[in-house]
């Protein structure tokens, strides 16, 4: 996501059973590729005793809000899945398995749906978590859409929630949802009684009082986050006593904090590093699908003058993007496969739609891509009537075509500077559009300037970024609906009825293979408009130093270290 990932949290009384095998100095992984030194390393030490400990953790970025209601980027949502509980959570499996909410069901009439709550949930400041805390995050989510974007976005407006005793919350709609399991993975919940009397739009959240296995102790934006273990946790407390995340904008003084033992895991790191890090004895490197399957994307500025946000929007967008003629030339001037092999080392797989290919059934593999074909390229530029009359290498609009004074395919294209691919990426695609007579103008942004240039207010031409995504798919094809181009999340201010009608359906959809079948469709709709092109999904790596905690939990399908199904249980080594 942008990467604003929503990222997930584990429900740990079954992590607990799960983990209970896990306990060796060192493992070779099943679901994810580990190795040490260059080689697989399996060991039948017995597991270290040892508690406490501060657990260095670097990463790319930092969290941007303390506030659940604003958060947007990956590192927002690392945090808060720490300090914060859900009703439900998904496994590392990519199961939906109980946490607050130790059960849940559905009516006949599929419109009511009910959870049970754990007894004995407490807030860090000691006030029991309640149905009231839940009933209240929900509205609060529910009825801010105006400055809670993203929360809203779970919600279609008709709910009735209600507590009607201290451990049980009852939704009740006029509509049935199909989705209901993948809302609740994210509905971090608050405590009523220090959220009540605040305005949630401004409100700073600097104690950030949760119930979940850590607290919040010390903060300083862009530089840390200081987490303390909750020793009184529902679940059972955390091995270590604290987990500082360290930020290192700069990927290769991340890369050699771990090799300095700076830190004690990087979350993220160019896949060039990793023969660096393989030859080093105290490290282990992981590989495998990301907790939340995510993507790549390059996304064009495609709003209609008429959709215009009214009070945010700039709308500066190059006219020739808004034809699609021009966006099918640039799609085949994209060598997705040159790009994973170049930028991943092969970890990855070439993206379609905005569904991430580790969605696995949602994602639409019948789809045929547009192949790498300058010679198409050109050919599709020149039969539009886009062509370099004065001979510069620069393409120019059509005579007829009212592009004001930007007449040549000169586009502005940005980028975050937290992305460790965005550099060679960026010039990689620079090259190839060259070849078929469009200019990019490169500029690397910071998140918070790059997210205010992008939505709403649509001031920019071509943007590369990415997405963290749901288990559901719900969420990333909202993105594209007509209704999201005034509120923030459109990116491209893309607005299909056809499309609009579509995610409608599917929203109410409780057959699986309906709502499939839908989803699918939605897909082909956005391949065939372009208003993305999604260079490749890649696969998650991360590093950790073994000789200093151990217990990480890179045996599973998925690997997130940042999760608290590691963080829980890390230990020092030996």
């Amino acid at each position: 996501m942008k990467y604003r990932t929503p990222a997930l949290l584990l429900g740990l009384l079954l992590i607990l059973a799960a983990c209970g095998g896990t306990g060796g100095d060192q493992t070779t992984t099943t679901g994810a590729s580990t190795t040490t030194g260059g080689e697989p390393v399996t060991t039948t030490t017995a597991p270290s005793e040892a508690t406490g400990g501060t657990v260095r953790i670097g990463w790319g970025g930092a969290p941007t809000d303390l506030n659940p209601g604003l958060g947007e980027l990956t590192e927002d949502y690392t945090l808060y899945e720490l300090v914060y509980d859900t009703p439900i959570t998904l496994d590392l499996d990519g199961n939906y398995i109980p946490e607050i909410a130790e059960d849940w069901w559905v009516s006949e009439d599929e419109l009511t749906w009910t959870m049970k709550l754990v007894e004995g949930v407490t807030f860090h400041d000691g006030t029991p978590l309640t149905s009231e805390d839940v009933k209240f995050s929900l509205e609060l989510y529910r009825d801010s859409a105006d400055f809670f974007v993203y929360m809203s976005s779970y919600f279609d407006g008709d709910e009735v929630i209600e507590a009607p005793d201290p451990t049980t919350v009852t939704i009740a709609k006029t509509v049935p949802t199909g989705s209901f399991e993948g809302r609740m993975v994210f509905m971090f919940v608050l405590p009523k009684h220090l959220w009540e009397n605040e305005d949630p739009a401004t409100f700073e959240n600097a104690a950030m009082i949760g119930s979940g296995s850590f607290r919040l102790t010390d903060y300083r934006q862009g530089e840390y986050v200081r987490l303390a273990a909750n020793e009184d946790y529902w679940g059972g407390a955390p091995i270590v006593d604290e987990v500082i995340f360290l930020t290192y904008e700069n990927a290769d003084a991340r890369v050699q904090a771990l090799i300095n033992g700076d830190v004690d895991m990087i979350t993220e790191y160019p896949n060039t590093a990793i023969p660096t890090l393989e030859a080093n004895p105290t490290i282990t490197v992981a590989t495998g699908e990301p907790l939340a399957p995510d993507l790549t994307d390059i996304f064009f500025n495609v709003v209609d003058p008429e959709n215009c946000p009214a009070d945010d929007g700039v709308c500066s967008g190059h006219p020739a993007l808004r034809d699609r003629a021009v966006r099918r030339a640039l799609a085949h001037a994209v060598d997705k496969q040159q790009l994973i092999d170049t930028l991943l080392l092969g970890l990855g797989t070439p993206g379609l739609a905005i569904v991430p290919t580790g969605l696995g059934e949602w994602f639409n593999d019948s789809l045929e891509d547009y192949p790498f074909d300058l010679d198409e390229a050109n050919r599709l530029l020149d039969e539009a009537g886009y062509l370099d009359a004065d001979g510069n290498g620069v393409r120019e609009c059509p005579a007829a075509m009212d592009c004001g004074n930007r007449r040549e395919l000169r586009f502005r294209y940005n980028y975050p500077a937290d992305s460790d691919v965005g550099p060679r990426l960026s010039q990689t695609l620079a090259g190839w559009w060259r070849q078929v007579g469009v200019e990019l103008q490169i500029q690397v942004l910071d998140s918070d300037t790059l997210t205010s240039v992008c939505c709403p207010g649509f001031d920019y031409d071509v943007i590369m970024w990415g997405w963290g995504s749901d288990p559901d798919p719900g969420f990333l094809l909202s993105v594209l609906t007509c209704a999201e181009v005034p509120t923030g999340t459109s990116e491209t201010g893309y607005c299909n009825p056809a499309y609009d009608a579509l995610f409608a359906a599917q929203q109410a959809e409780t057959d699986l293979d309906t709502r499939l079948g839908m989803v699918h469709e939605m897909q082909r709709l956005l391949l065939e408009d372009v208003p993305y092109i999604i260079p490749f999904c890649a696969l998650s790596s991360q590093a950790y130093r073994h000789d200093r905690f151990v217990g990480w939990r890179d045996d599973a399908e998925r690997l997130a270290l940042e999760d608290p199904s590691s963080l829980n249980f890390v230990r020092p080594a030996g």
